[in-house]
């Protein structure tokens, strides 16, 4: 097997499961880390056994050996890093969202296409085999006629006014926070899921903390160390949602909706849908990933636990331990790693040989998506996506 070598740019928590996803999958070698952070960057070199550690990320782009690049950076680094990669022809897999706006994914996707390199982008909740036995049942006809998709995502981290993140910061984050951090997964989920994109949107937007505590970082010295900070803040406006709910019209005129919050109190990462059909509803909650919900009108309903031997075969070959091994979140990034470096090493061509993965183009309509639901909400009205 042909070791692929590559590199990780930003030493967050992402930068870091990615580092240890990546240490899953055959075949990969991480030659280096790049981080701002460079003590957190060596931290991680030490812990992985990562060789080289980059003050620059450009410094990425001469290496040769390096052939292929993951980009866990702040979302308003997302663009120029990419394209940056893109163009010295490197492989790149990015977290989302892909860009600020969907002039520049558009920008990515095309330069992509005429660099022919291989691109994806971080949708790990596709990868539990519970989701694609999921996938498999749709396609069968097994739901029947798909009439309503909804469900949620919603957390607890930032419900405090002193809770704070550069996340809640619009320069570094975006326009849009609650539905582009975590509503970009549920909307991908769904229409992975369902094999339909989202085509309209009616959205209402909501902030709970228009103002929020931010730390003061005041460091004194003494005797030559550092003591601390000071327990102070400034306070500091918040112009991005902190609660989002958008009804949305599926292809073939499947209805949906979304709520999405990052202030319900005791939901620590609840990722749910359900899917409604005229034969059978299924639903799934990603914090009990190994039990699939199966709905009946005139039997009993079912829960599947996750079993290889009792999965499709597709989806068999994402479950990697006997049934009453629990998997869960770590093994979605690193099936989607196994799937982008397989596709590399079988020296697929992008646009032309089918990708298992979501690729640069998924990653633009989430964009785009996200976009519509910002416009949706000014305008108090629906909006086409697209």
């Amino acid at each position: 097997m042909r070791t692929i070598q590559v590199a990780v740019i930003g030493s967050g928590f992402m930068g870091a499961a990615h580092i240890e996803g990546l240490r899953r999958v055959p075949g990969v070698r991480i030659k280096a880390i790049s981080s701002i952070d460079r003590p957190r960057a060596r931290e991680l070199a030490d812990q992985f056994e990562i060789p080289v550690v980059y003050d620059d990320w450009e410094a990425i782009l001469a290496d040769e050996d390096i052939e292929a690049v993951h980009n866990c950076t702040p979302n308003n680094l997302h663009f120029a890093i990419n394209k940056a990669l893109v163009q010295a022809g490197k492989h790149v897999l990015s977290e989302k969202p892909l860009t600020l706006t969907s002039e520049e994914s558009d920008e990515l996707v095309r330069l992509a296409a005429e660099k022919g390199v291989v691109t994806a982008i971080n949708f790990n909740y596709r990868f539990y085999p519970l989701i694609q036995h999921a996938r498999g049942m749709v396609e069968r006809g097994e739901l029947g006629e798909l009439y309503l998709i909804h469900g949620h995502y919603i957390q607890d981290w930032l419900l405090y006014d002193t809770d704070y993140n550069w996340r809640l910061e619009s320069k570094v984050s975006g326009a849009s926070r609650a539905v582009a951090d975590i509503g970009s997964h549920w909307c991908d989920l769904t229409q992975f899921i369902s094999g339909r994109k989202i085509k309209r949107v009616l959205a209402h937007l909501h902030t709970v903390h228009t103002t929020r505590k931010k730390p003061r970082q005041e460091v004194e010295t003494f005797k030559g160390k550092e003591t601390g900070a000071a327990a102070e803040y400034d306070e500091v406006p918040i112009d991005t949602e902190d609660i989002g709910a958008v009804i949305m019209e599926f292809e073939g005129g499947t209805r949906g909706v979304m709520t999405v919050s990052q202030v319900s109190a005791g939901r620590k990462n609840r990722e749910w849908f359900e899917i409604d059909g005229s034969k059978a509803a299924i639903s799934w909650n990603q914090e009990n990933p190994n039990e699939l919900w199966i709905g009946s009108r005139d039997r009993p309903n079912e829960v599947l636990i996750k079993d290889p031997a009792l999965l499709d075969a597709n989806a068999r070959t994402y479950a990697h331990y006997p049934g009453g091994h629990p998997e869960g979140y770590p093994d979605g990034p690193k099936n989607l790693f196994r799937n982008f470096y397989r596709y590399i090493r079988a020296g697929h061509t992008p646009g032309q040989d089918p990708e298992d993965f979501p690729t640069f183009a998924d990653g633009h309509w989430e964009v785009k998506i996200v976009e519509a639901v910002l416009e949706s909400h000014a305008r108090q009205t629906w909006v086409d996506v697209a």
